[in-house]
């Protein structure tokens, strides 16, 4: 186990790191429980359903991988389920490092499901 240095430096590195460790957590928190408000329980990519026991497997993906940029209407944001959010990492990863400044490469297919797509003309039919 490493040693770790004692003394007024190391106190100070310590509480900066905590309070920002608190700051990220409050602020996934945040945008987190905006996004599953705004968007249906739906993977953007596999479009597998969730509910309240399956939710915790449901995440917020930034767009443009910029986790600081989290306008209200949720429009850098999409809900990928564990998986696909992973995936999706790993594309970008593999991208970059392979030089391709895209993180989706060329040709990649984008998620393309809009869930409200039809809701208009169903609730015309309901009336």
């Amino acid at each position: 186990m490493p040693t770790r240095k004692s003394g007024p430096d190391q106190a100070k590195l310590d509480r900066v790191v905590a309070q920002a460790q608190r700051a990220k957590v409050a602020r996934e928190q945040g945008y987190r429980e905006q996004a599953l408000k705004l968007f249906p329980w739906i993977c953007g990519r596999c479009r597998r359903e969730f509910d309240s026991r399956t939710v915790r497997e449901l995440t917020v993906h930034h767009k443009n991988h910029d986790h600081d940029y989290n306008p209200p209407d949720g429009s850098n944001w999409e809900l990928l389920c564990l998986y696909c959010h992973d995936n999706e990492h790993s594309r970008y990863g593999d991208a970059a490092a392979a030089g391709d400044p895209s993180p989706r490469g060329s040709g990649a297919a984008t998620a393309t499901y809009q869930p409200f797509a039809q809701l208009k003309d169903r609730l015309k039919g309901q009336s």
